[in-house]
């Protein structure tokens, strides 16, 4: 079977059991979910989103964001942790479009292509492939599946690709991802990755993967709850 049609297996195996993921009727601009996916890094999406809200009720716009020195927004955003790292990336992001383009924003890249966003984004220090893919996906409504942990856990679990980092899985998958399913795909997968597929101890017996899963290492131990965590970061800025 071709990884397209993989790819289309899983999607309605997690569509059966997660459903189609709502999407904001408004998409976020560019620069918000740049920074948001920043801020969301190693932490949980509620701290992000804490972190992401302290910003935008202290400041009226990333303009004003842009002229406060580095160490003031490190404690705006201490509740996402990595703080220092953070904000040297926000603060290099700001000043770069600032100099650049003479304005703290991204509208511009609407009219690139998928590829040289990603390249425009990934030049600044701190920003990622799957920052910049976020952007492609949740701001452009592009056909883009960004890979953090859990979506490269699972996707190797599965059995649908055998690759070592984040960056690769996205490569990979993304070069045959069926249209329009992305984002039902990516935010199914992390529901996935955070209830189910677990780093340490995944509950496949309530997985809806478990038959067509090549991961060696299933429990199946009975489970009294199973938790869910519908709160997602860059559906809610």
């Amino acid at each position: 079977m071709k990884i397209k049609d993989k790819i289309k297996k899983i999607n309605q195996h997690l569509v059966r059991y997660f459903g189609i993921p709502s999407r904001p009727k408004k998409l976020p601009n560019p620069i918000d979910t740049v920074i948001a996916t920043i801020l969301s890094q190693n932490t949980n999406d509620s701290n992000s989103y804490k972190a992401y809200q302290n910003l935008k009720q202290k400041y009226d716009s990333w303009e004003e964001v842009a002229e406060i020195p580095k160490n003031k927004i490190e404690k705006i955003i201490r509740v996402a942790g990595l703080g220092k790292q953070k904000s040297e990336t926000i603060k290099k992001l700001l000043t770069s479009l600032q100099k650049n383009h003479k304005n703290v924003n991204l509208q511009y890249v609407r009219k690139m292509s998928d590829e040289d966003i990603l390249k425009e984004l990934t030049s600044i220090k701190g920003i990622g492939v799957k920052t910049a893919s976020c952007v492609l996906l949740f701001s452009l409504d592009r056909n883009v599946c960004p890979v953090d942990t859990h979506v490269h856990r699972t996707l190797n679990r599965i059995g649908l690709v055998k690759t070592k980092t984040p960056d690769k899985t996205f490569e990979l998958i993304n070069k045959s991802i069926p249209t329009g399913i992305a984002h039902q795909f990516h935010t199914n997968l992390i529901k996935l990755g955070r209830e189910i597929c677990k780093p340490g101890k995944p509950l496949c017996s309530v997985c809806p993967l478990k038959t067509d899963c090549r991961f060696k290492n299933k429990n199946f131990e009975a489970i009294k709850t199973n938790t869910k965590n519908n709160f997602l970061l860059l559906d809610s800025i």
